[in-house]
């Protein structure tokens, strides 16, 4: 049996009809490619092999989703320096464009014109925004971005935020800046990528106390995280109880893995096939008003 046959599968198994994947990355070519050569050189922050499982061209990327029943997916994307996310930002609105699957995805990094970008971003249609607080190595506290947080704050349009500190700690990640931003906007939408590895803990504790707050599964569970940072057993409890709000990521192609292991280990941890139609598809489907 092939992949696209397991995850078929998969699906079939736990009564998914399609899955909803909301960490999903898809950039212009030369920043893929410096993207995948980092991993190639398991820099710093990796500190171990991390061969990319899809190092595909765009095209068939795009194709290999498909085939394994994910009707919605993002590009998400992310700048390092300034003067970067508005060309990222028109480069995601044409993917977005031909590519309708796709949920038109912007980004934003702390300067002069965050404010004028994202909010053109968000009236050309951005369905989600990413932030990755290690990469850009900027605080959300940056009072550059307050009033990029008012306006997702009022827009209701959710953001990807790499916030934990997995897989190195960087100068901003941890919980306690996102629990000052959430102090501050506590209206904002906010996905929290990883499961907020390896700050599990602190993570659901924002989600519990914040009503827009959720988490995506990107990477959590797997083999190759739990050999270093392991959900805690004890917490697992809790993911039940906040089955409404944990979406399906996967960080595809950027895997060192098959897509169908990120599915399976699900199965490890959920309490119920109704837990895993919940993450994989009606919990995103419900954000992103996406019934059809």
């Amino acid at each position: 049996m092939n992949e696209v046959e397991s995850v078929a599968r998969f699906r079939s198994t736990h009564g998914l009809d399609h899955l909803i994947d909301v960490h999903t990355h898809f950039m212009p070519r030369q920043v893929m490619d410096k993207v995948w050569a980092y991993f190639d050189s398991a820099g710093p922050l990796v500190g171990r092999p991390w061969p990319i499982t899809y190092r595909h061209d765009e095209e068939e990327r795009v194709a290999r989703l498909r085939d394994f029943g994910v009707r919605r997916f993002t590009a998400m994307l992310y700048p390092h320096k300034p003067e970067m996310a508005a060309w990222l930002n028109s480069w995601a609105a044409d993917f977005a464009a031909r590519t309708p699957d796709c949920l038109h995805t912007a980004t934003f990094y702390p300067e002069a014109e965050a404010k004028e970008y994202v909010a053109s971003a968000i009236e050309a249609g951005a369905r989600v925004f990413k932030s990755h607080i290690q990469v850009g190595d900027y605080s959300p506290l940056d009072p550059l971005l307050d009033d990029v947080w008012g306006l997702l704050e009022d827009s209701g349009v959710p953001i990807v935020v790499h916030c934990g500190s997995g897989p190195a700690p960087g100068t901003y990640t941890g919980p306690a800046p996102m629990q000052e931003l959430m102090r501050r906007y506590p209206q904002l939408t906010v996905i929290v990528a990883h499961m907020g590895l390896p700050e599990y803990r602190e993570f659901l504790d924002l989600a519990e106390q914040y009503e827009r707050v959720y988490l995506d599964t990107t990477m959590a569970f797997t083999d190759f995280v739990e050999e270093d940072t392991p959900f805690p057993r004890d917490q697992l409890p809790r993911l039940d109880a906040l089955r409404r709000k944990i979406l399906l990521g996967t960080d595809f192609p950027n895997i060192p893995y098959d897509y169908l292991h990120q599915l399976e280990v699900l199965e490890r941890v959920a309490p119920d096939s109704e837990w895993i139609r919940a993450v994989c598809r009606d919990n995103a489907t419900s954000l992103f008003g996406l019934g059809e």
